[in-house]
C-alpha cells in the first residue's frame, strides 16, 4: 500500500497566539460614523496633560514593548496615517503624537486561527551544519481573525539521518516594508489586455516605457502624455486603469535582523487584502544564479488572483501578478528550472485537473495541457499539485492532492518525463498520505495538504498541513516511492 511508504515524524508546529503584529486600528471604521468617532478620540487624547500622557505612554510601552520591535516608531507611523483628522497637529507634543498612534493601533495574532499548507526549500544559510544535514526554510500559511492569511516562516535542519530540528519561532515579528520595484512592461501589457484596454493612451504608454522601468520613469511617461489624448472621454479612466494594474507589482524589504522565522509577508495591495494563501516556494535555477520563487493566491474577499514573488535572499521580495489562462485559478507551481528552453508551471485552471502551462514571450501563462484528471476513488472531486515538481533521475516527481468523499483531502504522486513533462510516466494508484485519527479534526477537518517538499539524503521530506490546524512532517524513501509507481492506463 502507498500509505505505508510515508513515515510521520514526531515534530508538529501548532498555531501560536503569541505571534502578533501591530496594525492600524480606526474606531468605527466598519460604520458610517468613523470620522466622528476618530475625531472625538483625538480630541480626548489632546486633553490629557503632559504628565498624565507621559505616565500613560510609559505604561503602554511597559506592557507591550517586549512583544514588538521599535514600538514607538510604529505608533508615530500610525499617527501620520490619521493626522489629517487633527485640526491643529502642530499643537500636539511628541508624547501626544505617540499616544494618538497608540490609540489607533491594535495587536493582530497572525496565526491564532490556523497554521497550514507549508512548503520547504533549502535555506540561504548553510553554515555551521554537521555532515549529512541541510538547513531548510519552511513557508507557512498563517490564518488569523477574519480568515486573513499571511505568509510566515520556520527554519529547520534535516538530518543527520531522519532527524528533524525546528528552530525556536518566538520573539517579536516584523512586517516587511513596502518599497518600489523595477517593473516589467510585459506584465503591464498583459494586464491591460486581460482588462480589454486597447486604445491610443495604453498603446502610447507601452511604447514609451522601457522593458524594465521604475516609479520615476512611469510617472514621467504619464506626465508626458499628449493633451489631446488625455482630454478624450476615455482618458482619465484609462490612466486610472494603468495605475491600478501597475500597482499590483511591488517589493517588500526586511532588515538583516530579525531571523527568517520572525518575518511576515503581509497583504499590501487591494487584490490580496483578505489574504496571501498557499505559497509554493521553489529554488529556481535562473540565468544569473539561484532565485527563490513562489506562487501564491491573492484574495480580496470575493475574487482570487495568481501572484508570484522572487527573492535572492528571503529578505528582499519582488511581487508581480501572474497573467494568462494558465494562471486563472489556484494552485500554480513553478518548475525549478527551464525544460527544453521553456519556463513551465503546473496549474489547475479548470478547478479540477492538473495541467502543464508554458510561459509565452509576453510573460503570460498559456492555456494548459491536461496531465491528470480525477480518476481514483480518493480524488474524484478534484486533483491538484502539492508544490513544484522535484527533479529525480527517473523523472519529475509531482506530489498531488486529491479530494474524495466528505471532502477528504489526501496526497498522491505522479512522475513526469524529464525532457517532455507533458508525458505522465508513472503514478501511485493509492494515496501516499491521508488524514489519520490524530489529523482529521481541525479548522478544516479531514485534510492533509502540502505546498512542497524537498529531497535530501535519499529521502523525500514532506511538510504538510493537518486539517488546517497544525503542520506535520513526514519522510518517504525516494527509491521506494519511485518503485511503487506504475505507468498510467494506456502507457503500460
Amino acid at each position: 500500500m502507498s500509505g505505508d511508504l510515508a513515515i510521520r515524524l514526531d515534530h508538529t508546529l501548532v498555531p501560536d497566539p503569541r505571534r502578533v503584529v501591530v496594525k492600524l486600528f480606526v474606531p468605527g471604521e466598519d460604520a458610517a460614523v468613523v470620522r466622528t468617532r476618530a475625531q472625538s478620540l483625538i480630541d480626548r487624547i489632546a486633553l490629557l496633560g503632559e504628565l498624565e500622557g507621559s505616565d500613560l505612554l510609559r505604561s503602554v510601552t511597559d506592557r507591550f514593548g517586549d512583544r514588538h520591535d521599535d514600538l514607538e516608531n510604529t505608533f508615530l507611523h500610525h499617527y501620520d496615517l490619521v493626522r489629517h483628522r487633527i485640526a491643529h497637529p502642530g499643537e500636539l507634543s511628541r508624547t501626544a503624537r505617540i499616544l494618538v498612534g497608540a490609540y489607533f493601533s491594535h495587536e493582530y495574532a497572525v496565526e491564532a486561527a490556523a497554521l497550514c499548507n507549508p512548503s520547504m526549500v533549502a535555506h540561504p544559510d548553510q553554515s555551521g551544519l554537521h555532515a549529512g544535514s541541510l538547513r531548510v526554510a519552511v513557508s507557512l500559511r498563517q490564518i488569523g481573525e477574519g480568515h486573513l492569511s499571511s505568509i510566515g516562516f520556520a527554519t529547520a535542519v534535516l538530518g543527520p539521518g531522519r532527524r528533524l530540528t525546528v528552530a525556536d519561532r518566538s520573539g517579536p515579528l516584523v512586517l516587511g516594508r513596502r518599497t518600489t520595484a523595477r517593473q516589467h512592461r510585459d506584465l503591464l501589457a498583459a494586464g491591460l489586455d486581460e482588462s480589454g484596454c486597447d486604445n491610443e493612451i495604453s498603446a502610447t504608454v507601452l511604447d514609451l516605457l522601457p522593458e524594465r522601468y521604475d516609479d520615476a520613469t512611469f510617472e514621467r511617461v504619464l506626465a508626458g502624455l499628449p493633451t489631446d489624448l488625455i482630454s478624450r472621454s476615455a482618458g482619465p479612466a484609462t490612466v486610472e486603469l494603468i495605475r491600478r494594474i501597475r500597482s499590483d507589482s511591488y517589493a517588500t524589504d526586511f532588515p538583516a535582523e530579525p531571523s527568517l522565522e520572525r518575518r511576515v509577508l503581509w497583504p499590501a495591495t487591494p487584490p490580496e487584502s483578505n489574504g496571501m494563501e498557499d505559497a509554493r516556494f521553489v529554488l529556481y535555477a535562473g540565468p544569473d544564479g539561484p532565485v527563490y520563487r513562489a506562487t501564491y493566491t491573492a484574495y480580496d474577499g470575493r475574487r482570487i488572483a495568481g501572484r508570484e514573488l522572487a527573492s535572492t535572499d528571503l529578505r528582499h521580495f519582488e511581487i508581480n501578478p501572474m497573467r494568462g489562462p494558465g494562471a486563472a485559478n489556484k494552485g500554480v507551481a513553478l518548475f525549478p528550472r527551464p525544460v527544453g528552453g521553456r519556463q513551465l508551471a503546473l496549474c489547475r485552471s479548470d478547478g479540477e485537473t492538473i495541467g502543464l502551462s508554458t510561459m509565452d514571450e509576453l510573460s503570460r501563462w498559456r492555456a494548459p495541457v491536461p496531465l491528470h484528471t480525477p480518476r481514483h476513488s480518493w480524488e474524484l472531486i478534484q486533483v491538484g499539485n502539492c508544490g513544484s515538481p522535484i527533479e529525480t533521475e527517473a523523472g519529475w516527481l509531482v506530489l498531488t492532492h486529491g479530494v474524495g468523499p466528505m471532502r477528504r483531502y489526501a496526497i498522491g504522486a505522479l512522475l513526469l518525463d524529464l525532457d517532455y513533462p507533458e508525458r505522465v510516466i508513472g503514478e501511485l494508484s493509492d494515496a501516499l498520505l491521508a488524514p489519520d485519527a490524530t489529523e482529521r479534526d481541525g479548522y478544516v477537518p479531514n485534510v492533509v495538504y502540502s505546498c512542497g517538499g524537498i529531497v535530501h539524503d535519499g529521502d523525500l521530506w514532506l511538510p504538510y498541513g493537518a486539517s488546517d490546524a497544525r503542520v506535520g512532517f513526514a519522510t518517504v524513501e525516494l527509491a521506494a516511492l519511485l518503485a511503487a509507481m506504475s505507468p498510467p492506463p494506456g502507457r503500460e
